[in-house]
């Protein structure tokens, strides 16, 4: 692989990282709110975060370059704070890629939370444990194989990106041009050797991914 090929790799993975660390923190507290609150807004929520699943990624990309984008709200937002644009920049990959991987993160902690049921929080609770208590000592440990396999889902997610990332930020080597850019690019060149080894790569590293999610699953299901 070239020096260009090396630079998408650990680009991507960086990316990955970043992005799984965002949506750990993001997408938790998310999850713990649809799965406690009886509020009307539970169904449009719960909507509105598993949009990216169904919207093609060049839709969800168009409007975040829209606006993130000089003339976008968001833009208007970041030049403010003298913090230019982030369209084709890192920051703003990892916007987008926060986004489309939203829900493959939010899901599985969610189904975790629900999987704890009431009654260990009301055991909690009878021992005078706040509601912070409550969250961090018992719902976070006891849906530990949810958070698992967030934290793998939302890294897999990310690594396999492509019309997001490509309508965010474009393919500018070293600084946007990850993985499957990369891929897209060879191919278009008709450089099918660099695009069978970068390719050969990705599918090991999705049968790996399962694998993993396969081995979480079967060791966490005597405890459900």
């Amino acid at each position: 692989m070239s020096e260009a090929d090396w630079l998408a790799v650990w680009l991507t993975i960086k990316l990955a990282a970043v992005t799984t660390a965002v949506l750990l923190l993001v997408g938790t507290p998310i999850a713990w709110w649809i799965a406690r609150t009886r509020s009307w807004l539970k169904q449009p929520v719960a909507a509105f975060v598993a949009l990216p699943l169904v919207l093609p990624p060049t839709v969800l990309g168009f409007y975040l370059l829209l606006f993130l984008g000089p003339n976008g709200p968001g833009g208007w937002l970041t030049q403010t704070l003298a913090l230019g644009t982030l369209p084709f920049t890192f920051a703003g990959l990892v916007i987008g890629s926060v986004i489309y991987s939203l829900p493959f993160v939010v899901q599985p902690i969610y189904n975790a939370f629900e999987a704890v049921g009431e009654r260990p929080l009301e055991v909690a609770a009878t021992l005078r444990a706040s509601p912070w208590n409550r969250f961090f000592t018992v719902a976070l440990p006891l849906a530990r194989p949810g958070l698992l396999t967030a934290t793998v889902l939302g890294f897999a997610h990310t690594v396999g990106e492509f019309g997001v990332v490509l309508m965010i930020g474009g393919a500018i080597p070293g600084k946007t041009k990850v993985l499957s850019v990369a891929i897209y690019d060879h191919v278009e060149a008709l450089e099918y050797v660099h695009a069978h080894a970068l390719s050969a790569g990705m599918v090991v590293f999705a049968f790996l991914v399962l694998l993993v999610l396969f081995m979480i699953n079967r060791r966490w299901e005597p405890l459900r």
